[in-house]
């Protein structure tokens, strides 16, 4: 393998990698950057939408259904949540902080019972390679990047110029004065969180073949994806995309060249420094 074939190789990977993390991590941003709620149930979401694709197995839907059942039933999800406990906790971040802790629980324990403790498989829906300078590359990574792409591209622009955005925004900056505006906040609230727990959900479908999928899953990507809101900047939907750009970028350029033990040694310290001298994150304005 060349040179040129090699760094073509790498980039794609790191491109996969931090689209995924960018999927999570945008959900996060929002219920967490934009709601202050710490939501340790996030990683759940994700575990819950990689399971959507046995979820349609046994409902008896083949192909690409799984990664259609997936975003659904884990808004669903979310949904359940946040009428039933999360919205009596906006703005209440060390209460949501242990109420979000015993759902994951749940769910964790939840997945166990339902779907069983062993790890399980999921098969690749789009089979294949197609050659990229000379160089063959996996059909359904390159699907995945695509999707990442998109999907974050739509969500940022739906959460910025529609009506919806407007006072999507407005609510995050001042509920009380956007009520007295008109603005339905309960509403947007809800809307606002089940769009989070979806792209998590969609996060998990996406990179169930490419991975095994067990109950405990969710833990690794959580802190991968605090981590980049962290360092992006709680506070901006574009600071979360551009912290999943730089973990993402180190996470698969270290582990590339050393190990991922060096790799997350190295962003923990990144995002320590941040926290340090830009603690509103390095993509937010003071």
């Amino acid at each position: 393998m060349t040179t040129t074939q090699l760094i073509l190789l790498q980039v794609l990977n790191t491109g996969v990698t931090m689209g995924i993390l960018m999927l999570v991590a945008i959900g996060l941003g929002i219920i967490y950057g934009l709601m202050d709620v710490i939501n340790l149930a996030h990683g759940e979401f994700l575990m819950l939408g990689a399971y959507g694709w046995v979820i349609a197995r046994l409902a008896g839907f083949e192909g690409w259904a799984g990664l259609i059942v997936a975003p659904v039933v884990v808004g669903l999800v979310g949904f359940a949540f946040e009428r039933g406990l999360f919205r009596f906790l906006y703005r209440r971040p060390l209460d949501s902080l242990l109420a979000t802790w015993g759902v994951s629980l749940i769910l964790v324990q939840a997945a166990r019972i339902v779907f069983g403790p062993a790890p399980q498989a999921v098969p690749t829906p789009l089979e294949g390679a197609v050659e990229l300078f000379g160089m063959p590359y996996g059909r359904y990574r390159l699907f995945v990047l695509a999707v990442s792409v998109v999907v974050i591209s739509v969500t940022l622009a739906v959460f910025r110029y529609p009506t919806f955005g407007l006072k999507t925004r407005a609510v995050f900056q001042d509920a009380e004065m956007a009520k007295c505006l008109g603005i339905r906040a309960p509403r947007i609230y809800s809307t606002a969180f089940v769009i989070g727990a979806a792209l998590a959900g969609l996060a998990g479908a996406l990179v169930a073949p490419m991975l095994t999928v067990a109950p405990d899953m969710g833990g690794n990507f959580l802190v991968q994806s605090f981590l980049v809101v962290i360092v992006g900047g709680a506070g901006s939907l574009v600071g979360v995309v551009g912290g999943a750009g730089v973990i993402g970028g180190i996470q698969g350029t270290i582990s590339y060249f050393s190990s991922s033990v060096l790799a997350q040694v190295i962003t923990l310290t990144l995002a320590i420094i941040v926290v340090r001298v830009r603690p509103r994150g390095i993509f937010t304005r003071k």
